[in-house]
């Protein structure tokens, strides 16, 4: 058998503290928005530097694979 949740009364008293502390809220908003700011730049930054060094090892194995061809001297 499931339990009803108690109701619970809220008085134009309370509803209108409510409200002026919903102020605050945003405020908090604007702190998680700059932390999922924060948290997209990390990862940002750790997929960038995954490129570079995969672009790194794959110039390295292609100058390995194919290395230049001996230019003929001038003599």
């Amino acid at each position: 058998m499931t339990k009803k949740a108690p109701i619970k009364i809220i008085k134009r008293n309370q509803r209108s503290r409510a409200e002026e502390s919903g102020e605050t809220k945003n405020a908090n908003k604007k702190s998680a928005q700059e932390a999922a700011r924060e948290m997209v730049s990390t990862v940002s930054n750790w997929v960038n530097e995954f490129q570079q060094k995969r672009r790194a090892e794959t110039t390295k194995a292609i100058k390995t694979l194919f290395p230049e061809p001996p230019q003929p001297s001038e003599a």
